[in-house]
């Protein structure tokens, strides 16, 4: 199967992760959307949609995880802070890196999706 190269959608694919932001699941449902539709169409789509929606389920955990944390000296309110840095800077990151043609990463990320 020829698979065609856009560099462009695949960091469309990162960026829309941004759109949490806005509506709090947009940035896993966009992603997944992609990911679904285009990862037989278009090269690494496949490899980079399961890295996106990974960093999304495992951000999503790790934000879970900080809310009793918060109980504890606030060290949750810390977390959050770093994951919210993480979930904006990681995106923009990598889809300049995806349009460079670099490899890619997500620190903190569990691989849910193999």
């Amino acid at each position: 199967m020829n698979l065609r190269e856009d560099r462009n959608l695949v960091a469309v694919a990162h960026l829309s992760q941004l759109v949490n932001f806005v509506t709090g699941c947009g940035g896993f449902i966009i992603p997944l959307i992609l990911w679904l539709t285009q990862r037989d169409k278009v090269l690494g789509m496949d490899h980079q949609g399961k890295q996106i929606l990974n960093f999304q389920i495992s951000t999503f955990i790790l934000a879970v995880l900080c809310v009793p944390a918060i109980l504890l000296f606030g060290l949750g309110i810390i977390g959050f802070i770093v994951l919210g840095v993480l979930i904006f800077i990681f995106p923009i990151i990598n889809a300049i890196k995806t349009i460079n043609g670099e490899r890619t990463y997500y620190p903190l990320t569990y691989q849910f999706i193999k």
